[in-house]
């Protein structure tokens, strides 16, 4: 599929950028997509309008509208687990109908939202109080998409929050529980247990732990706990009110799940209003996903620089670099949702992957990273394809100069990898600093920067609650489309079942209830280790 393009490649490799902007001085205004006041500029790239009709061209060859067409509407293309994925329906505010197995599901996911907003504000008002009096905190335990999503969204949309403070649990190291935990008034916390099954090994050790810390601490548990799942028997066994559980279909994926009762303390710090906002925001991504041709569609632009840069240059990696301070987050959100949705090895037809799959997604805040890993971007051997995304206004607008400069640093370093700079650059910059002769030669090589480096940016007007549903939103369909021209299937994850089944069988071994016995050598050899230095159980 992808031959022709490795070929265009090949001749034309060694091209710059810069060249590209000199033949084509409309270059910036016709290689991007936009949608609203939201621009992807990936300008930068060695992208060709030749390349670009090849790309686009791949969307027709995979039938892409057809695959969006059954996706919207209800048709299970998670075809190794049978279910549809619509995760678009809990944030189909103003669409029709939305099919499953021959139901409207709209109704339900309405009636779920409208139950979410009673409780958040409830919470929010005081009028669902813990034992001590108003909620104060709120304390969401859950791992993956259970986690991730909402953390990521909270901390991003903190300007709009006004509701109890939210803290989030992940991993089942008793540290983060502990630390979580320490200074919080058990008597004025909600516990919200996100688990869809409510037997998540992780999840529930650590909400066992937190129900224990409450009830010790005066608390009331029955007040004072929300479940997220479709287990009711197992929530009201844990003590949870059946009015106080929400629960969602199979045909929402957990890393496409903070649309929902998963985004539920999102809902209670930043309230209904603004989390309504926040879907329209995805809504609005995706009418447009659905209506804007290839060429001129954000997410799907998006997927074809990836596919070109991954797929056809063979760049490993990508780097998500997000200069806002608040987006902190955002990069492992993103590699949890590319990485678990695209890191497949078979087709749908369970034939091997003749290419590679989803790149390693990785990143942090710029201006941060500049100081840290940005060395490796400029001058390492290795290109790594560069997303970029900031406001062009930030929410301290006391301190516009810090935005300003933020902005300056982030265009910036986009201009630098593409520019870069030249030995004879370089040269005249080391003179000027008074060196001479072989060591001038020497030094001024330190100093070149390969240049010709793609990256992309992501620019909108300020991170509201509607902007960030549009950019989660672009995510999720870039996904998608890189998924169905691989072939593969985007929303299964059974890369991640081995390790859990291995962990179950080696509790009772690590406890010192087992022997070893089976285990290879190296494994047997760490448990004797942890066994020695008193890791079993009763050890100290």
């Amino acid at each position: 599929m992808f031959d022709y393009l490795v070929e265009l490649r090949a001749r034309s490799a060694e091209r710059h950028m810069l060249d590209l902007f000199a033949e084509d001085p409309d270059r910036a205004a016709t290689f991007c997509a936009a949608t609203g006041d939201m621009r992807l500029d990936y300008s930068k790239t060695q992208i060709t309008a030749r390349i670009r009709d090849e790309l686009v061209a791949l969307c027709d060859q995979v039938d892409l509208a057809g695959r969006r067409a059954a996706m919207f509407g209800g048709t299970p293309i998670n075809e190794t687990e049978g279910r549809a994925v619509l995760h678009t329906a809990l944030r189909n505010l103003d669409g029709g109908p939305v099919m499953v197995d021959g139901i409207d599901v709209m109704d339900q996911v309405r009636e779920t939202l409208v139950d979410m907003q009673r409780f958040a504000e409830a919470v929010r008002s005081g009028e669902k109080p813990g034992a001590g009096g108003r909620i104060t905190d709120v304390v969401n335990i859950g791992i993956g998409g259970s986690d991730l999503g909402p953390a990521m969204a909270v901390e991003a949309l903190s300007p709009y929050a006004d509701g109890p403070r939210c803290h989030f649990v992940s991993n089942v190291d008793g540290a983060h529980i502990a630390d979580t935990l320490r200074g919080l008034d058990p008597k004025t916390t909600l516990l919200i247990i996100a688990s869809k099954t409510f037997t998540t090994i992780e999840t529930m050790t650590n909400a066992r732990t937190a129900r224990a810390w409450m009830t010790e601490g005066g608390g009331d548990p029955s007040l004072q706990m929300a479940a997220l799942s479709t287990a009711e028997d197992k929530t009201a066994a844990f003590g949870v009110l059946p009015e106080h559980v929400f629960g969602f279909a199979d045909w929402v994926g957990g890393r496409y799940s903070v649309w929902g009762p998963i985004g539920l303390s999102l809902m209670i710090a930043i309230g209904g209003k603004a989390f309504e906002a926040f879907l329209r925001g995805a809504e609005a991504m995706d009418v447009h996903f659905k209506a804007a041709k290839w060429s001129e569609n954000l997410p799907v632009m998006l997927a074809l620089v990836g596919i070109w840069h991954h797929q056809v240059c063979g760049y490993g990696t990508r780097a998500v670099l997000p200069y806002d301070q608040r987006l902190d987050k955002l990069p492992a959100y993103l590699q949890q949702l590319e990485m678990e949705s695209n890191g497949k090895s078979v087709t749908m037809d369970g034939v091997a992957l003749d290419v590679p799959s989803g790149p390693v997604v990785w990143g942090a805040p710029g201006t941060n990273g500049q100081h840290a890993f940005y060395q490796l971007i400029h001058q390492g051997t290795a290109v790594v394809p560069c997303e970029f995304m900031v406001a062009a206004v930030g929410h301290e607008p006391d301190l516009a100069h810090h935005h300003r400069l933020l902005v300056a640093n982030c265009l910036a370093q986009s201009e630098a990898l593409m520019r870069g700079r030249s030995l004879d650059e370089a040269r005249k910059r080391t003179e000027a600093q008074g060196f001479s002769g072989a060591e001038l030669d020497r030094q001024a090589r330190h100093r070149v920067f390969p240049g010709n480096r793609p990256s992309v940016t992501l620019v909108y007007p300020q991170l509201t609650p509607f902007v960030l549903g549009q950019i989660i939103a672009a995510y999720e369909h870039r996904v998608f489309v890189e998924g169905v021209i691989l072939g593969i299937n985007s929303y299964d994850q059974w890369g991640v079942e081995l390790g859990k089944e291995l962990a179950t069988s080696l509790g009772p071994i690590v406890d010192g209830e087992e022997t070893a016995e089976g285990k290879d050598g190296s494994t047997a050899a760490l448990v004797e280790f942890v066994h020695l230095h008193g890791g079993a159980a009763g050890g100290t």
